[in-house]
Parts: structure tokens; C-alpha cells; sequence
């Protein structure tokens, strides 16, 4: 009884994300009492595998006691302090880190509360930083299409996914759109094993054409996840780089969702061994406890700011819980799990058990069009025909069908359209794999009635 209670009154007062809520008329939330590892129970006493890591945040498991001993240390110390002429040890401590584990060169760190926000500032401020410049006319971003930044405005304008975007066109800033790389329906028929970003060309003239009016590049380095965890190869990083190194135009790393050793390495930018003029990360970097971003910048642009108050060249930019102490903490704990257990040689193991069993139960079968894996990052993007690779239309939403079956299963899932992905908590271990595979697969075949 107490959790149909609690679904009345969730209805009552509450707007749910990324939501249509007449969805929720005939599927109610689902209201969880508790966490533990990669499990979430609700008040029925079902329990569901965390395959998407709670969109993609909880990086070691729901109520971690190292994670949530820090926590409670800090609580007892200290709350929270304006961040404005004050500071305090777990965010020194955290920005020193922070420094020592990106790539070379990024060595300024300014706190954000999230990963929106720490898009923000990073245009802003290489908006800003061309302007205190004297180049005047350098005012517009390039994005690639199908990405997804966030969803504050200044996110949103360099964002290229309709279903977040269209309805706010007339709002939003006037960037320059190159079509991304999309190695699944790659027009240049190269394959992906083998692939060396010809697609590049697209974004190279753009910049050619255009520099002189582009104040940076802002990419999702190796996967587009919004848009269905679309992975594109290092080298098109590598080109990148090299690019905005020629026309003297940053260089935006949005490493959100794929920083912290999703894929593999602890940042998606080592794959293509290159420094970004600014990293943004959020999500993973408090282990999926409380909110906190960051940019990171180069040591050029921190001082492109640096001078006397007269100027008026300072960053005036501020949330009200910048460098949270709590979260600092929690930050500081994640960042110690990577040290003490070796996660990213451990996840390689972890990695390769969920490429093996899905491949297994995907060989052959119908609508499976692609499995694509980088990291601890799976994602299977169903097709009505293999040959020609033609997507479902979306008002099928047979992606959320399948969740919804899947949840049955006991199994949490979040689909992006036709595309179902794993991503779960670096904890799980061979037979939360095994599980989590076995009930995404049984969840398919039942949408689609097969044995």
C-alpha cells in the first residue's frame, strides 16, 4: 500500500524530467527506498540492476560506505561557505587533483554545480577571453549535429537534438552545425575498425571558411551519448586539435558523460593523446552523490583574466554553492577508489565479459543492427532491417517498450530512442554482467515475440 501512496502523492505535486507525465497515467514511477552496489529496491521489495548508472553518475554503487564515510566526516566539519574570497581544504585538495589527472596544460579549475552550467562557462569565458582579446567579431561556436551539451540556453544553442532543442530555436544563439560522424551509416563506407575520419573534411572546411568569426570548437569526445551513444574514432579528435591549433580557436572537451573512465581511459580525450583548451566534468566526478562541475583551462586563458579590478576583465560568473564542501568531499572519495583499486584495469576484465555475452545473444538476431563498445560503454541500436539499416519511427517508441519489460525483469534500463545501453556501475561484478545482459536480451525478444 505504501508505495501506490506514494505514486498518488508523487503525481500529485511532482513535474518529472524528460518526461511526458500522461505516460504516468498507465506506468507510475517507480519510488525506490533504498540503494545498495548496483541495485535499487523499491517499497515492494523488488530490486532492479542500475544499468545506466542512475543517467550515468553512479560510478561505484548506491550507498558506497567509503564514499558516504566522507560524507559524514565533512558534514561534521563543514557544510558549505561562500566561495567568493573564501575556500577550504576539500576543494584545494580536489582542484590539485583534478590537475594532476587531466591532460597536460589544463591547470586552472573553476567549480560549477552542473555539467550544463559547466558548458556555461566554458563558452563564456572563451567568448570573453577573445573579446578582452580586441577580436571583436569572434562570437560564434561550431558544434557538431546530434549533440547534446545540456539544457540551459547557452548549452542547449550548441546542442543539436530536436527533442531538447527545436521547441527553443528562436531563443537560442546563432552557432555553425557540422554534421557529425556516424560510423553506424558512414556515407564514406569506411568500416569502424579501420576508420580514419574522412568525415573530417566536413568539419575542416567549415572551420576554413568561417574562422575568423569562431571562438571554439566544443565536441563530446569519441561518443555522442544523448544522441545514441555514437562512437567515432581518435583520429577525429587528432584532426581537431590540430585544426583549432591553426586558427588559434579553443578547443571545448565536453568529457560529462564520458570523463572518469567510461570508456576505458580515465578521460576520453587520452584515447587521441590530446589536450583540450578546457575540459568540462560533472556526473561521474562525485561518485553519483550530489552535484558538482568543473572547467578546467589552460594556464593562457586563466590569465587572459588576470588583472587590475579597473580592467573589468574578471569572470563574473558565480552559483551560490560553488565548490561545495560536501560535494568536494565526495569528489575526493571517488577519485581515492580509482587509486586504492586499480578500476580502470579492473573494468578492461569487466568490459570485455559484456562484449563477449552480448555478442553472443546478438549474432544473428534481426533487429539487432550494431553493437558498438568503448569502455564500459555498450549500446545496441535496434533496426526494422538489417540490409539497410533503416530505424524504427519514433512514434513506435519500441525502445521505451523494451524498458518497460526490462524493469519487470528487474532490470534498469534507459533507452535513447532505438538505441538500449549499458552502462553500469564500475562495481558490478560477473554475475550482475551475466544478469544484465540475459534480462536486456529476454526483454527484446519479448517486445518483438521471439523465442
Amino acid at each position: 500500500m505504501i508505495m501506490k501512496e506514494l505514486q498518488k502523492k508523487d503525481l500529485q505535486y511532482i513535474w518529472h524530467p524528460c518526461s511526458q507525465m500522461k505516460d504516468y497515467e498507465d506506468f507510475p514511477p517507480i519510488v525506490i527506498e533504498k540503494g545498495e552496489g548496483a541495485y535499487l529496491y523499491d517499497f515492494t521489495g523488488h530490486s532492479y540492476l542500475d544499468a545506466v548508472s542512475s543517467w550515468w553518475v553512479n560510478l561505484f554503487g548506491h550507498c558506497n560506505p567509503r564514499i558516504n564515510k566522507a560524507i559524514k566526516k565533512q558534514l561534521d566539519q563543514l557544510e558549505h561557505v561562500i566561495f567568493a574570497n573564501f575556500s577550504h581544504q576539500p576543494a584545494i585538495e580536489l582542484a590539485e587533483k583534478i590537475v594532476d589527472i587531466t591532460p597536460p596544460g589544463l591547470n586552472k579549475v573553476f567549480f560549477a554545480d552542473n555539467g550544463s552550467s559547466a558548458v556555461e562557462v566554458a563558452l563564456k569565458l572563451s567568448f570573453q577571453y577573445h573579446q578582452q582579446a580586441g577580436q571583436h567579431n569572434k562570437t560564434k561556436f561550431v558544434a557538431l549535429t546530434d549533440a547534446y551539451h545540456g539544457e540551459t540556453v547557452g548549452a542547449l544553442s550548441v546542442g543539436d537534438i530536436d527533442l531538447y532543442n527545436k521547441i527553443y530555436k528562436p531563443m537560442l544563439l546563432d552557432t555553425i552545425k557540422v554534421p557529425s560522424p556516424d560510423c553506424f551509416r558512414c556515407p564514406y563506407g569506411q568500416e569502424r575498425s579501420s576508420c580514419q575520419a574522412p568525415c573530417f573534411e566536413q568539419m575542416e572546411r567549415a572551420v576554413e571558411a568561417k574562422h575568423h568569426e569562431i571562438c571554439a570548437v566544443i565536441v563530446e569526445p569519441l561518443v555522442q551519448a544523448a544522441a545514441g551513444m555514437k562512437i567515432y574514432p581518435p583520429q577525429y579528435l587528432s584532426k581537431l586539435r590540430a585544426l583549432c591549433n591553426q586558427y588559434k580557436i579553443h578547443l571545448i572537451a565536453d568529457e560529462i558523460a564520458v570523463g572518469f573512465g567510461r570508456t576505458g581511459k580515465m578521460f576520453a580525450c587520452e584515447h587521441a593523446n590530446i589536450s583540450p583548451d578546457m575540459i568540462c566534468l560533472s556526473k561521474g566526478l562525485t561518485g553519483g552523490y550530489l552535484p558538482l562541475s568543473l572547467a578546467v583551462v589552460t594556464d593562457e586563458i586563466y590569465q587572459a583574466f588576470y588583472c587590475d579590478y579597473k580592467e573589468l576583465k574578471a569572470f563574473m560568473h558565480s552559483h551560490s554553492y560553488t565548490g561545495n564542501p560536501l560535494a568536494c568531499a565526495a569528489a575526493l572519495a571517488t577519485l581515492k577508489i580509482f587509486e586504492e583499486d586499480n578500476v580502470l584495469e579492473q573494468n578492461k576484465a569487466k568490459s570485455a565479459q559484456i562484449k563477449e555475452l552480448v555478442q553472443s545473444f546478438a549474432h544473428g538476431h534481426p533487429y539487432i543492427g550494431e553493437f558498438r563498445q568503448i569502455g564500459m560503454i555498450g549500446a545496441l541500436e535496434l533496426v526494422q532491417d538489417k540490409a539497410s539499416k533503416e530505424p524504427f519511427s519514433w512514434d513506435k517508441r519500441v525502445g521505451y517498450q523494451i524498458y518497460q519489460k526490462a524493469l519487470q525483469e528487474g532490470l534498469l534500463l534507459r533507452p535513447l530512442g532505438n538505441v538500449l545501453y549499458f552502462m553500469p556501475p564500475y562495481i558490478v561484478n560477473d554475475k550482475d554482467i551475466e544478469f544484465m545482459v540475459t534480462k536486456a536480451f529476454r526483454a527484446i525478444n519479448q517486445y518483438f515475440n521471439l523465442p
